[in-house]
């Protein structure tokens, strides 16, 4: 006899449209809690696949089918089920129709998704070589477009894709590739309103400068938009004088020549200096450091700053950099 979790996951595909409606509230209502997702975990083979056609319905029933998913993916072995079952291609088909209206779940999906290593490689495309890199591509445009005015920004959670697939060389790989040109548009929402994206950006970066050795080439390519980018978050709250920004790159040098809003959030100043210092320890990626003044503002930005974790952070680049030209001035450990 069927059990009663067995009966609501098989409304699910029942063809009356009120029913399917009715058993897809609930089992979203389920998956808000821990033991109403335990109980539908038991059946995720017929679950799974069937919240996953519902998606392409009407919004009544796609918008809680992929709230029910976001929920459920949270967990490892169910996440892993829908990466087996090619539950990102459905979320990539169905985000890019026109008439898709609950992006923001689809993305939050694909977040959860692209935790695990699979995930990641699905996404990417890895198996199939002409396709390799579209649905990131689509992504980052889709990232880079201004939100809209309403306040509505379903896809401020790409930012923590792009996190997600620059922690394997593969994806790091594929950000960093000049004739893509991903990293260069993605680096332009470094001062976006949003943390979320921000964080999503300063992420990536310090992801992408683990490549640093045998990339460097293509990062300071793109230079004029990364050291704004790794920079501004770590210059601290002073104006700085005409003598220091004449040593810097325009965009560099007057955006620090005013006032403006300090980085709040310490994990990006971290993962700022993170990335500076990743470049740093090549030789021709601390002579560029040099070129745009970049100790001059490590040093000041470290004078501003209270964070034990971001100190620390300061201190390990200021002692490569000591160690590596001799100079006094930089943030050492004994420096403050």
């Amino acid at each position: 006899m069927a059990t009663e979790q067995e009966e609501l996951v098989g409304f699910l595909s029942h063809p009356s449209p009120q029913i399917a409606k009715a058993a897809v509230d609930i089992v979203r209502g389920l998956t808000g809690s821990d033991d109403g997702l335990q109980s539908l975990a038991n059946y995720a083979n017929i679950l799974l696949p069937s919240l996953a056609r519902l998606l392409s319905g009407n919004k009544e029933v796609s918008e809680p089918a992929a709230e029910a998913l976001v929920n459920l993916s949270q967990n490892s072995d169910l996440a892993a089920k829908m990466i087996e079952m090619g539950m990102i291609k459905t979320a990539m088909d169905v985000l890019y129709k026109p008439e898709s209206s609950f992006n923001r779940l689809l993305v939050m999906l694909l977040v959860n998704l692209t935790q695990l290593d699979a995930g990641i490689t699905s996404l990417l495309q890895s198996a199939d070589e002409k396709m390799q890199g579209l649905y990131i591509m689509k992504l980052v445009r889709s990232f880079c477009r201004s939100p809209s005015e309403t306040g509505e920004d379903p896809f401020e959670h790409v930012g923590s894709i792009l996190v997600n697939i620059s922690k394997q060389q593969a994806g790091r790989k594929l950000l960093l590739d000049p004739k893509r040109g991903l990293l260069k548009q993605i680096l332009r929402q470094f001062d976006s309103t949003s943390s979320l994206r921000r964080k999503g950006v300063s992420g990536t970066i310090r992801n992408c400068c683990f490549e640093a050795e045998s990339q460097l080439q293509n990062l300071l390519l793109i230079s004029e938009f990364l050291w704004p980018a790794l920079l501004l978050p770590v210059a601290g709250n002073k104006v700085y004088n005409e003598q220091d920004t004449s040593k810097m790159p325009l965009e560099l040098g007057c955006a620090l020549s005013i006032e403006r809003e300090p980085v709040d959030d310490p994990e990006i100043r971290i993962q700022a200096l993170e990335a500076i210092y990743m470049i740093s320890l090549q030789e021709a990626g601390r002579r560029a450091f040099w070129s745009v003044n970049g100790p001059r503002i490590v040093q000041v930005g470290y004078e501003d700053e209270d964070n034990p974790r971001v100190m620390e952070a300061y201190e390990q680049l200021g002692s490569l950099l000591v160690n590596s030209s001799g100079t006094e001035e930089l943030p050492t450990e004994t420096s403050k």
